[in-house]
């Protein structure tokens, strides 16, 4: 094999893989939702706001934010389960796994085509809240 197609190869394998990578990474905002960082979901949780956790169900039961309602994003979530959860005119807020997680980013779309009104989108998500120090369950 020349150099040149060796050197074609990889410059190919190199941009498919950081397509990949790059499609992995949640976006840092979501048309109506207020994108939060861990202070501002912290305080949402004082204010005792409904955090739902859209991630798988082993995620969940191995940890999670204080009271987090799970309606897992694949199986459990739609209109009627969040519905069933906070009305649509509520705070909610929607996180999973941080940012190379897809599934709160993609709740919150759907929560706001719905109709929920005061959605935050807590892109840092779980890992960001443990390491902070905040409580968890």
């Amino acid at each position: 094999m020349s150099a040149f197609i060796r050197t074609a190869a990889t410059a190919f394998s190199l941009l498919l893989v950081g397509s990949t990578l790059a499609a992995e990474i949640s976006p840092q905002t979501v048309d109506g939702a207020v994108t939060v960082d861990t202070a501002a979901a912290r305080a949402l949780f004082d204010q005792q706001v409904a955090f739902i956790d859209v991630r798988k169900d082993s995620d969940f039961d191995a940890g999670r934010i204080p009271g987090a309602i799970h309606l897992e994003l694949k199986h459990k979530f739609s209109d009627q389960s969040l519905s069933t959860e906070v009305k649509k005119d509520e705070p909610v807020v929607f996180y999973c796994n941080g940012e190379s997680c897809m599934r709160s980013s993609d709740a919150s779309k759907l929560a706001v085509s719905w109709g929920f009104s005061k959605v935050h989108y807590y892109r840092d998500g779980f890992p960001a809240w443990k390491s902070a120090g905040n409580p968890v369950e």
